[in-house]
């Protein structure tokens, strides 16, 4: 291996095994070193412009980090940022993505993903971005999450999201102030306010 595809592994490496190609060229790789590696079977192209190591053990969020790289807009919701916070005991069976309005949803062939179209300001509203793996990515705060989820009960079930608000409030030391606010800006307020002070 040449030292300019050893740098560009370590470059792989450096950011959770999986790179976006713009971000290959941004970091100053000529793509023959890209080319390189795929020949060598040391990388594996996994959707379009997006590559990652092959047989890489990945860390503790792999699916919600390649699931971002593919849908920029996207912003990791409802079970799959619950499970990010471990607050539901729920497992999910794909990455939830919550995208505004309107707006295309990419085609992902992988991870499985299942997109919710949110109106612009639910949309904006509480959006965090902590970094796995090397990669930024964009997901709800807890308190947005939890009002995110009484709005979605009847996908994704009212025992769902009341469990979710009960660790939030108890375990994760979320303000209820906090849900509140979120709770109207998603317009479930009446729902949630009733709930959260039977709990207090």
């Amino acid at each position: 291996m040449s030292t300019k595809t050893q740098k560009l592994m370590n470059f792989f490496q450096n950011h959770g095994g999986a790179v976006r190609f713009s971000a290959i060229l941004k970091a100053g790789f000529h793509p023959d070193s890209l080319v390189a590696l795929e020949k060598e079977g040391k990388v594996e192209r996994i959707a379009r412009g997006l590559y990652r190591i092959t047989n890489y053990t990945p860390g503790s969020h792999p699916d919600l980090v390649i699931a971002s790289l593919q849908a920029p807009k996207g912003v990791v919701c409802l079970l799959s940022a619950l499970s990010f916070y471990e607050a539901t005991s729920e497992i999910p069976k794909c990455v939830d993505l919550a995208i505004p309005q309107g707006t295309h949803a990419n085609r992902i062939k992988y991870p499985p993903v299942r997109f919710y179209r949110f109106v612009s300001r639910a949309w904006k509203a509480g959006i965090e971005e902590p970094e796995v793996e090397g990669h930024k990515i964009k997901v709800y705060s807890l308190a947005k999450t939890i009002a995110d989820c009484f709005k979605f009960r009847n996908k994704i079930g009212m025992d769902v999201a009341r469990d979710a608000l009960k660790v939030a409030v108890t375990d994760k030391e979320i303000k209820p102030k906090e849900i509140m606010h979120y709770a109207k800006i998603c317009r479930v307020d009446s729902i949630v306010k009733p709930i959260l002070e039977a709990m207090l």
